[in-house]
């Protein structure tokens, strides 16, 4: 299979040379069982280069299986991968395959590995090695013939240099690594990937393909791309549908990217974006309010200071009465807002009206 084929046949796009020797390994590895470590950051289409692989494997006519490590609890996780039989814990209430099992034959993309807890990453490693695991609740073994593809937007040797992933784990998963660069790093597939979703938006759309202007070109090729190739293609996609004429300029863009700025070079500079006079009124109004946020939470804390700190003898003498003293003002108050009546006092202040007699007598009120 060809480059080009490879690329056309999974929906790999751009001409980048980065782009090229990425394909050309990817095409070299596929056709065996060899594991594959796929390294980029969020958007750049690492569950994409995982499918190619699949795809132009001899597994091919078997599944592949993409699990999330990192959107799957910690604690139903191990039971996901491995399966479960029927009253092994509280909720099984039937055997289930796990997802090592429905991979059988086929490939099993492990995307965010490095999201795994410990635990798990031991019994994932002797699946891997072994080609068998237990069904939790389980006392036979399960084999399987599996193809393992994982991916990480992490740096696996400093996750494991901070104990967070097991090495051995680690040793086993890069014995073949891709790492997919960032779109900011091939700016000159952008102009080719704007092109595809321009013209697939307007397909699915049923709609004459918008045009992009070569100064909106301009904007798209010198921003950052933090969210990488998802990021251009969502982009790309909101720009049309908010356009009204069909026609992409530089003002179907500059309202939806920001410049992801280093914080401390740029702090509190202004930004100008071409905004018009309501969507600046707009975003003065967020900033007050974010303003005005941050001073309430200010007050807070400085209220909360306050309260724990040491309250001096002279502030027990200024704040806080003594018990006789508080009553007697009590019954004083009752007596002036009754005019004078004891039983209306007395009903007022939840006592009798001999305590009250009393009262007033110990505290000379009359």
């Amino acid at each position: 299979m060809t480059r080009e084929e490879f690329k056309q046949n999974n929906g790999i796009l751009g001409k980048s040379q980065e782009l090229n020797d990425l394909v050309d390994v990817a095409i070299q590895v596929a056709p065996s069982d060899i594991t594959v470590l796929i390294y980029g950051e969020s958007g750049v289409g690492k569950e994409i280069f995982a499918r190619a692989i699949h795809s132009a494997s001899n597994r091919v006519d078997k599944p592949l299986i993409t699990v999330n490590c990192g959107a799957i609890p910690e604690g139903i996780l191990e039971s996901e991968l491995f399966g479960h039989k029927k009253g092994s814990f509280t909720g099984a209430i039937d055997h289930r395959k796990g997802y090592f099992e429905m991979a059988d034959g086929g490939t099993l993309f492990l995307d965010e590995i490095a999201e795994m807890p410990l635990t798990t990453q031991v019994k994932v490693l002797r699946a891997i090695e072994g080609k068998e695991f237990m069904r939790i609740g389980s006392e036979t073994v399960t084999n399987v013939d599996v193809r393992f593809i994982a991916a990480t937007n992490k740096d696996l040797q400093t996750e494991v240099d901070q104990k967070h992933f097991r090495e051995d784990l680690y040793f086993r998963l890069k014995v073949v690594t891709l790492n997919i660069p960032p779109l900011r790093k091939r700016k000159g597939d952008i102009e080719l990937l704007a092109d595809y979703y321009i013209q697939n938006y307007a397909n699915d759309n049923r709609m004459p393909k918008p045009v992009l202007t070569a100064e909106a070109l301009n904007i798209l090729m010198e921003y950052n791309w933090p969210g990488n190739v998802r990021e251009l293609k969502n982009t790309i996609e909101t720009a049309i549908a908010l356009s009204k004429d069909g026609l992409l300029g530089a003002d179907s863009f500059t309202s939806l990217l920001v410049e992801k700025r280093n914080f401390e070079e740029h702090r509190n500079l202004p930004v100008y974006l071409r905004k018009t006079p309501e969507e600046a009124d707009r975003e003065l109004l967020y900033r007050a309010l974010f303003e005005i946020k941050k001073d309430l939470i200010d007050l807070k804390d400085i209220i909360l200071h306050q309260q724990k700190e040491v309250i001096t003898k002279d502030d027990y003498e200024n704040e806080v009465l003594p018990l006789d003293k508080m009553e007697k003002e009590a019954i004083k108050n009752a007596l002036e807002l009754t005019r004078g009546s004891k039983r209306k006092a007395a009903k007022l202040l939840n006592i009798s009206e001999r305590t009250l007699y009393r009262k007033i007598k110990e505290y000379q009120l009359q």
